[in-house]
């Protein structure tokens, strides 16, 4: 319960629990408006968007420094960008803050800063989307009542044209790759996998019999440590199925450069470690797109060349979501429907082709 005493000053100060259980207190020079504090604290209790004043005075640095360790659930991958977007974009801006004292209209001041630095619009969304949820979590431990984050225009994506191979590129690119990768660059090409996937293959997940290959592990590079997990979704866990060339060119690799311990990477580092994407990338895969004329090629391209050769060969969508890992038709439908267009033809041809064997009865005449 919160009461008004008067102090020796003439001062009215007012008693009031917090949310946390102690005893707090307020000082007003009138009467009226120690009893209006009063009046609104209970409305606001009732209401259930009550918060102690105090608490929101906490610097949005110090609010990090408690929220942060207490933060699980996240792959050391997701960690690390989040800490980056947090020491890049919103300590400077905020960190010295209060975290009560950030107002909408200062975060979209702060996005219209960041666009303004030329910052691509992802990463702006990506900052933004951390602070909200570094400030959604202090609405959640009764810091604030409401979070500053709401509302806000963003600057629009617009999605990049995806860059993939035909067939004789595909060829070309793996003929100017080392040896020791060009099965790296046919495998994907017609698989599918992430660079993350490719880097945790080990011999074990091929099977060259059935021509399958299982998508269990990965290794990803986290500040200079290489970090083993699964798949982040459950769709991520899969079967990918080879065509015979591919296996036969992934058979040679593994007589060639791996070797029959199950365990072994197929796709290791030159120095016969975990492949590392920085390395890998300048050393290997930039010289290979520059000899193939292919230059600005990603490595990621070249699963979005197996989603399109897939597609190419008449792969139904939700086969593609399966192969691919996505965890819904939808997302392949919006990132790949394009290439599904020309599908309509095909199926009204096998649509003749049946209407054709339709033994169709005459028409009896109406009386």
């Amino acid at each position: 319960m919160s009461h008004i005493r008067k102090t020796p000053n003439s001062r009215f100060e007012v008693r009031y629990r917090a949310s946390d259980g102690q005893e707090r207190s307020r000082r007003f020079t009138a009467r009226r408006n120690a009893q209006a504090f009063i009046d609104r604290v209970g409305v606001e209790r009732q209401r259930g968007t009550w918060r102690d004043p105090r608490a929101s005075r906490m610097l949005l640095q110090d609010w990090l420094a408690t929220w942060q360790p207490t933060v699980v659930g996240l792959r050391p991958s997701s960690l690390a960008r989040d800490d980056a977007y947090i020491r890049t974009h919103i300590l400077p801006r905020f960190g010295k803050t209060p975290i009560g004292a950030i107002t909408t209209l200062d975060v979209r001041a702060w996005v219209a800063e960041l666009s303004a630095a030329g910052l691509a619009p992802a990463t702006v969304h990506k900052a933004y989307q951390t602070l909200s949820k570094l400030l959604r979590a202090a609405v959640d431990n009764d810091l604030l009542a409401v979070s500053p984050c709401r509302r806000t225009p963003l600057p629009r994506i617009d999605r990049q044209e995806m860059h993939y191979l035909n067939p004789a590129e595909v060829a070309r690119l793996a003929d100017s790759m080392t040896a020791r990768y060009r099965a790296f660059v046919v495998f994907d090409a017609y698989c599918g996998l992430r660079l993350s996937e490719l880097a945790g293959l080990r011999r074990r997940h091929i099977d060259l019999i059935e021509r399958r290959v299982r998508v269990t592990e990965n290794a990803v590079e986290v500040k200079g440590r290489i970090e083993w997990g699964q798949p982040k979704t459950r769709a991520g866990m899969r079967t990918v199925p080879m065509t015979v060339k591919v296996s036969a060119a992934l058979a040679q690799h593994l007589d060639e450069f791996v070797g029959p311990d199950p365990a072994s990477l197929v796709f290791g580092g030159a120095d016969g470690g975990v492949l590392r994407a920085g390395s890998f990338r300048s050393r290997f895969w930039v010289p290979a797109t520059k000899k193939a004329d292919l230059v600005g090629l990603r490595i990621h391209d070249l699963r979005h060349t197996a989603v399109a050769l897939w597609i190419a060969a008449g792969a139904n969508p939700k086969q593609l979501a399966t192969w691919a890992g996505h965890t819904s038709v939808s997302i392949v439908l919006d990132r790949y429907g394009h290439l599904l267009e020309g599908h309509d033809v095909d199926v009204l041809a096998r649509l003749d082709q049946l209407a054709d064997r339709l033994q169709l009865s005459p028409s009896t005449p109406t009386r």
